[in-house]
């Protein structure tokens, strides 16, 4: 499968619910661009690597990776987006130390926000861009641009919030190992807020 370069074109943030953040990355070599739902702290990393004259005091979580990597002479030397399931985006952190090239799994807003700092490319998988990339007009105005980013940003969180509804009501019709699948699969989807859901209902039990 061939590979398609992103770069990072901003962070929005939901004009409509509070605390809801989307990162969009663009195609290089064309006009789509890939929307990711991310947590605050992620969106202020990522916040806090683009403007590079911003400097917390104390370092981030991802600023003492990048500090920890290089006391011991790791580089990342790639990102790649390369699962996409159930809107969950699966990314591994490509790293070389001594030339010995090791592939680490990691949360994609983690992992971007680290690529940011290591001055890493990032990549997906046609397929994936395909799938869940969005067409943008040709030379968009910027006015026009960022009123899309706010509506696109606002319609996936709706949409993840309608799910997580769904679901809540659902849970109360499921039997105990019903929740315990559900459970594991939310864990291993790393839908942590709706694995903290089933957790919380496990406990009304």
């Amino acid at each position: 499968m061939s590979l398609v370069r992103l770069n990072i074109k901003g962070i929005s943030y939901s004009q409509t619910q509070n605390g809801a953040y989307a990162l969009i990355l663009n195609e290089v070599d064309g006009d789509r661009k890939l929307p990711i739902v991310i947590g605050a702290f992620e969106a202020q990393s990522i916040a806090i690597a683009l403007e590079k004259e911003i400097r917390p005091p104390r370092p981030l979580t991802h600023d003492l990776f990048k500090n920890f990597s290089d006391r011991f002479d790791i580089v990342v030397k790639q990102v790649i987006i390369h699962k996409l399931v159930d809107g969950v985006f699966y990314s591994s952190l490509i790293c070389e130390r001594d030339n010995i090239e090791e592939i680490i799994d990691a949360r994609t807003s983690d992992a971007i926000a680290l690529a940011l700092r290591f001055q890493a490319p990032i990549f997906t998988y046609k397929n994936i861009l395909d799938k869940a990339g969005i067409y943008l007009k040709v030379n968009p105005k910027k006015e026009d641009d960022e009123s899309q980013d706010s509506i696109l940003v606002d319609d996936l969180i709706a949409e993840e919030i309608e799910t997580a509804a769904l679901g809540d009501d659902a849970y109360k019709n499921k039997t105990l190992e019903e929740l315990h699948t559900l459970l594991e699969e939310a864990v291993n989807n790393e839908d942590y807020e709706t694995a903290a859901k089933l957790r919380d209902e496990i406990s009304k039990r």
